[in-house]
């Protein structure tokens, strides 16, 4: 059976997307394999006001929603960052989960430890290490990028490793 998992990594100048397609091989083995459909992500304007932009998040994510129409999306469990960052990430975060309810999408969430664990074994897992193993597990030719749309994609790697 093919999946459709959306990966979102919540930010407010950058939200970082990344869409995977997870195939079963066979129906007997539960063995998958997953590939990318899509990776990027949303930018808002340095000198915006705050709520235009948490207005462009919620435009763009509804027209990603209805592009990639996603059986499930995995988001990074809220993780307190800098003191500033954090009221702004919580209201990124806010609108996203607005228009997952809105699209009636299911969602799972991670932790950036749990995410580390399920691509590479290791909870602390540096950066580095989770994005060669994103690109492996993709089998794509280098490390995607920017890093929110790596980030992104490892989200959606790690669910679909629960899905199995």
């Amino acid at each position: 059976m093919a999946r459709c998992i959306l990966g979102i990594d919540p930010g407010l100048a950058t939200l970082g997307f990344g869409a995977v397609r997870t195939e079963s091989k066979s129906m007997m083995e539960g063995d998958a394999f997953c590939h990318a459909l899509d990776y990027g992500v949303i930018q808002t304007p340095a000198n915006t006001e705050v709520g235009d932009r948490l207005s462009i998040i919620y435009d763009d994510l509804h027209a990603l929603l209805d592009q990639v129409k996603p059986d499930l999306v995995a988001i990074e469990k809220f993780f307190f960052y800098r003191m500033g960052n954090t009221i702004l990430v919580a209201q990124a975060r806010g609108v996203i989960m607005l228009v997952l309810a809105q699209h009636k999408v299911a969602y799972v969430e991670f932790t950036p430890a749990q995410v580390k664990q399920a691509l590479t074994g290791y909870g602390n897992a540096d950066k580095l290490q989770v994005q060669e193993a994103v690109a492996r597990e993709l089998q794509l030719d280098r490390i995607p990028k920017p890093d929110d749309a790596a980030d992104a994609l490892a989200l959606a790697i790690a669910a679909s490793f629960q899905e199995i």
